[in-house]
C-alpha cells in the first residue's frame, strides 16, 4: 500500500491505525456482536471477557478465515451480494469448527486461566484485598463508549478523567443492609486483631503459637474488605449532577438515563460500562468454559448479518484500502436525524446514540488542520451557529459560556450532544467556535 503525500490527511492515518478498531466500534454500535444476553434472576447481562473477543478477532480480522486476507483491503466476494448465503454457510461451518477447538482446549485453558490469574492477581489482593471491591472499565464499556477514529491514549485520556466521577456515582448505591453487616463484620474482626496485637506486645511468644499469624493475617484481610461496603459518611447524595458529569466525559449514555440517575435500573446499565475488578477476574476466569458455547449458540446464527455488515459498511479508500464506512464520519449517510443532521440513508444504516456526530465533533476538535467533507462541514457549521445563538441567550449571564440554555437544548429533543460536556465545555465551546472550515 502506497499513499501520495498529497492525499496523506489525519483521518487517512487514524484509519489505517484503526481500521478494525472502527469496525469492531460500529458492530457493537449496530448490535451485530451478540455480547447481550438475558440470564435468570441477573436479567439483562453483557459478557464481553478477553477470551471471547480474541476468539472474535481471530475469526473477523485476522484470523487464517478471516474476511481479510492481508491487514488493508476486504475480500472480494464480500463486496457481492450474490454470495452472502455462501459466505454465511462458510463462516458458519468455520465457526463451529472454532467452537469445538475451544470446547477441547477448554480444560487446557481453564487451568492456564486459573494459574495465570492467581500468580498475577494472589499476592496484589493479600496486600490489598480492597482491590476487588474497586472497579475498572468494563471490555465492552471501552469498545461502546469509543469514537470512531479515536486512538488508544485518546480514549484512555477520556475515560481516566471520568474514573472518579464513576466511582463516586456508583458509590451512592451501597446497600444499607450490606453496609451494616460490614460494619459488624469489621468491628468484630477489628476486635479480635487488636486483642492478638496486644498480646502479641505483652508477649512476643504468643506469635509462636500456631496459627495465630493465619489468624491475625486473615483479619486484617476482612477488616480491610470490609471497607469497600461501607460508605463514606462525608458523601452527598446527588447522583444526578454526578452522573451529568461523567456524561461529559465518557460522551455516550442512553437517553432514558435523563432525570433517572437514581434508580437501580440506571446503576445497573452504568455498572455494565463500569464494573467491579472482581467480576471482570471472575469473567476472565470463566470466559474459557462460556466462549465455545457462545460462539456455537449466538455468534453463528449471526454469521448472516455480519456477512452483511461487512458488505454494506465497507468503502474503499485510496491509497489506504477498505475501511468501514462509518469511520469516514459522514453524517449524510450515517447521521441521525434526532442530532440535528440531515442524513439521506434508511435507519438501519444510521449510527445509534449519535455514534457519527460526537465522533466527528471530537475529530474535528482533535484534528483542527482537517478538512471534513462537506455534509459534515456544514452539519458543523450547524452548531456553531447553534452554540453562537445559545450562548449569548437571556438567562444565562453568571453561568459560564451560557451552560444553561446549552442544557436545555437536550430537552428540546437534542439529545445532551452538549449536555455531555458540561465539566469541559468551555473547551468544547471555544473550539467548535473558533475552527475554520
Amino acid at each position: 500500500m502506497c499513499i501520495n503525500s498529497a492525499d496523506l490527511t489525519e483521518i487517512s492515518i487514524y484509519h489505517r491505525i484503526l481500521r478494525f478498531k472502527n469496525y469492531q466500534i460500529a458492530m457493537i454500535n449496530k448490535e451485530v456482536l451478540p455480547v447481550r444476553f438475558q440470564l435468570p434472576f441477573l436479567g439483562d447481562t453483557v459478557f464481553l471477557p478477553q477470551g471471547l473477543k480474541y476468539n472474535l478477532e481471530l475469526m473477523l480480522f485476522w484470523g487464517p478465515w478471516s474476511p481479510f486476507p492481508d491487514s488493508w483491503h476486504l475480500r472480494s466476494d464480500y463486496k457481492s451480494k450474490l454470495k452472502r448465503e455462501v459466505l454465511a454457510a462458510q463462516m458458519s461451518n468455520r465457526m463451529l469448527v472454532l467452537a469445538i477447538a475451544n470446547l477441547l482446549l477448554m480444560p487446557l485453558i481453564f487451568m492456564w486461566q486459573i494459574l495465570y490469574s492467581f500468580f498475577s492477581y494472589a499476592e496484589v489482593i493479600k496486600r490489598d484485598p480492597s482491590l476487588l471491591g474497586t472497579r475498572r472499565w468494563s471490555q465492552y464499556g471501552r469498545i461502546y463508549l469509543r469514537h470512531f477514529n479515536e486512538l488508544d491514549h485518546e480514549l484512555d485520556s477520556r475515560l481516566n478523567t471520568a474514573y472518579t466521577l464513576s466511582n463516586q456515582y456508583l458509590k451512592l448505591f451501597n446497600s444499607n443492609i450490606i453496609s451494616v453487616i460490614a460494619k459488624h463484620i469489621q468491628f468484630i474482626a477489628g476486635a479480635m486483631l487488636a486483642v492478638l496485637l496486644c498480646l502479641t506486645v505483652i508477649d512476643e511468644d504468643v506469635l509462636t503459637v500456631e496459627h495465630v499469624l493465619t489468624a491475625m493475617t486473615s483479619l486484617g484481610l476482612i477488616v480491610t474488605a470490609c471497607r469497600v461496603f461501607i460508605p463514606d459518611e462525608n458523601q452527598v447524595w446527588c447522583p444526578e449532577g454526578i452522573l451529568q458529569a461523567i456524561k461529559s466525559h465518557i460522551h455516550y449514555a442512553d437517553d432514558s438515563w435523563t432525570g433517572r440517575a437514581h434508580t437501580d435500573k440506571v446503576r445497573s446499565e452504568f455498572s455494565q460500562l463500569f464494573q467491579y475488578k472482581a467480576t471482570f477476574y471472575l469473567e476472565e476466569l470463566l470466559s474459557p468454559i462460556f466462549t465455545p458455547f457462545i460462539i456455537y449458540y449466538r455468534l453463528r446464527p449471526k454469521c448472516q448479518d455480519i456477512v452483511d455488515f461487512f458488505r454494506n459498511f465497507t468503502v474503499e479508500v485510496n491509497g489506504v484500502g477498505d475501511v468501514c464506512s462509518f469511520a469516514q464520519l459522514d453524517v449524510r449517510r450515517h447521521g441521525n436525524t434526532s442530532w440535528m443532521s440531515e442524513p439521506e440513508s434508511p435507519a438501519e444504516c444510521q449510527a445509534e446514540n449519535g455514534k457519527t456526530e460526537m465522533s466527528l465533533m471530537h475529530f474535528t476538535v482533535t484534528n483542527p488542520n482537517w478538512e471534513p467533507p462537506l455534509p459534515s462541514q456544514q452539519y458543523l457549521e450547524r452548531i456553531r451557529q447553534r452554540l453562537r445563538d445559545e450562548v449569548g441567550a437571556p438567562g444565562a449571564a453568571g453561568v459560564p459560556n451560557g451552560l444553561a440554555s446549552l442544557m436545555q437544548l437536550s430537552n428540546e429533543g437534542f439529545p445532551s450532544l452538549l449536555s455531555y460536556q458540561l465539566p469541559s465545555l468551555p473547551h468544547l465551546a471555544s473550539s467548535v467556535l473558533n475552527q475554520k472550515l
